[in-house]
């Protein structure tokens, strides 16, 4: 009963907010070069729209000029999105000097007035340190990976799968408290996959907080009532714990989808053996043993299952079911020859039905197991 697990992949076209262009006619150039851009996709168009910008701050060096910067900003920050081979030959600081440029700007009184820009220029950013922490992943440097990541939330923290990336390369740095604060952070939306959610399960699983575990499931599963995969996630941990009460419910949808499955046949037939629904459970172990019939546990447990029944009614009933469990015991015995429970419970029945010669080779069996 086993989950997906959760993968992860760079979308390289995230998001890049439409951009408003201004009409100063300081700036038509550069404005004129950036639309061709927008229409034709071609980078030599960004490369004109830098030498224009490029041209216009060295004429008239002016660090006040807002609007002159913030175009700036945006061009160099789509070719470091766009040319990410670095055709264009720009120089090793390039980078580190548009990140830079981004954040001072970002600190400008009136920059507000630059709001479909300056998103633009960090939704750049962003992509290109995604690029780089998939670099990592890629050769499972998740240490240098995670850094990335974060410089990247920084710049869009409304950009929900970056958070299932941040937990991701958490859970692999073994940082599980921290994974599962994002992957917390994650599924706090109607808009959740059913992979972030299994994902936060098991990392809430993996640090002992199986409440929180079940409730992360349980709300996947309020916006996800068919998922199969988070339904067989809540099933497993109520049979791992022995929380027949709470699996109990789960049972009818659980079979009609998986009623072909053994595994899953077994765990739902022993969880009404343990609710003392006997009749219930008798006809999964039957169905399982009809889907496998050399699986030990199921044959075992009908076998149980029969002993159970024949001290519960008296006279014929009592003596056909302890006949089953005979029958169904030996069988488990023939498939286990040495399970020790096994001989136990055939040591039960015989001396029950008073048969000594069967009695005296058990006993002897286990005395050999048992001084081994």
């Amino acid at each position: 009963m086993n989950g997906r697990k959760i993968a992860l992949s760079v979308l390289l076209v995230l998001f890049t907010a439409p951009l408003a262009f201004s009409q100063s006619e300081m700036l038509k150039g550069v404005v004129n070069s950036l639309a061709y851009y927008k229409q034709r996709k071609e980078l030599k168009f960004l490369t004109i729209a830098k030498k224009s910008i490029d041209s216009l701050l060295k004429l008239a060096p002016d660090t006040s000029d807002l609007e002159k910067n913030v175009y700036r900003a945006v061009i160099n920050s789509a070719i470091l999105y766009v040319d990410s081979t670095n055709k264009t030959g720009q120089p090793e600081n390039y980078f580190r000097k548009t990140v830079e440029q981004v954040d001072i700007l970002n600190g400008r009184n009136k920059i507000y007035k630059y709001q479909p820009e300056m998103d633009f220029a960090r939704q750049c950013l962003a992509n290109v340190y995604l690029r780089k922490a998939f670099a990592y992943v890629t050769i499972s440097d998740y240490s240098n990976a995670i850094v990335l990541f974060l410089k990247a939330h920084k710049y869009v923290p409304s950009f929900k799968p970056l958070n299932a990336y941040i937990a991701y390369t958490n859970n692999k740095l073994g940082n599980l408290t921290a994974a599962a604060r994002y992957y917390d952070n994650l599924v706090k939306t109607d808009s959740i996959r059913t992979d972030y959610i299994e994902a936060a399960a098991n990392v809430y699983k993996a640090v002992g907080d199986t409440s929180k575990a079940i409730e992360m499931i349980r709300r996947g599963r309020k916006l996800l009532p068919n998922d199969k995969f988070l339904l067989l996630d809540e099933a497993n941990i109520y049979n791992n714990n022995k929380d027949y009460k709470s699996l109990e419910p789960l049972l009818p949808q659980l079979l009609d989808i998986n009623i072909n499955n053994p595994d899953i046949v077994f765990v739902a037939a022993n969880c009404y053996d343990h609710l003392y629904q006997y009749d219930k459970a008798e006809a999964l172990y039957l169905r399982v043993i009809d889907l496998n019939n050399s699986a030990f546990d199921p044959i075992f447990n009908l076998g149980l299952l029969y002993l159970k029944k024949s001290a519960l009614k008296k006279g014929g009933d009592s003596d056909r079911n302890i006949l089953y469990a005979q029958q169904w015991v030996e069988k488990a015995n023939e498939i286990s020859p040495n399970n020790i429970k096994c001989l136990e419970v055939l040591q039960l029945i015989y001396a029950q039905t008073d048969n000594k010669d069967q009695t005296d080779k058990i006993n002897n069996k286990l005395k050999q197991l048992t001084n081994q």
